[in-house]
């Protein structure tokens, strides 16, 4: 199923409510100017109210079909998942003119 690529400045969130950026997104790749995200790198969660708070996420079942440098890239259905607390990561926001599979 195709979904919306995620960017850096796509809103993506803890389930508490707390923000979440890529620590390194692909500087190769840009959607409306900002770099895209990728499967294998981590977000930060800063400022979780939740006890014990949200450090980190990461995604799973990124894009099929679409990659840079053969690393898929994310997508806004990608499913990810906090640590320590194991919620759900949620993408509020994204960019709306780029699909991928």
């Amino acid at each position: 199923m195709p979904g919306l690529l995620l960017h850096l400045g796509a809103e993506v969130a803890c389930s508490h409510g707390a923000p979440a950026t890529p620590t390194a997104p692909n500087m190769r790749v840009r959607v409306m100017g900002m770099p895209v995200s990728m499967a294998p790198i981590p977000y930060l969660v800063a400022g979780c109210p939740f006890t014990p708070p949200c450090v980190s996420a990461q995604f799973m079942n990124p894009a099929l079909r679409v990659t840079s440098n053969g690393i898929p890239l994310l997508l806004n259905d990608s499913i990810g998942t906090c640590e320590p607390t194991l919620t759900a990561l949620i993408v509020a926001f994204t960019q709306t003119r780029v699909l991928a599979i």
